[in-house]
């Protein structure tokens, strides 16, 4: 994991909140939900190559 993916998902974190609370006060709970949900989408995109990795590196530890 590099520290680029950390920076990332903050920059993702913090893109997603400003756009959500840009909705939630204009009356738009619904699409502020959905920006919501497709930014936790995105991010684990990123991280689930890397989740394997680590069960695969773990499987291989147990199996020696």
């Amino acid at each position: 994991m590099t520290v680029s993916l950390i920076f990332k998902i903050a920059a993702v974190g913090i893109i997603v909140s400003l756009i959500n609370q840009i909705l939630k006060h204009s009356g738009r709970d619904d699409q502020a939900y959905l920006v919501s949900l497709a930014g936790l989408i995105i991010v684990l995109s990123w991280i689930i190559p890397y989740i394997y990795e680590i069960f695969m590196n773990i499987n291989d530890l147990f199996n020696i």
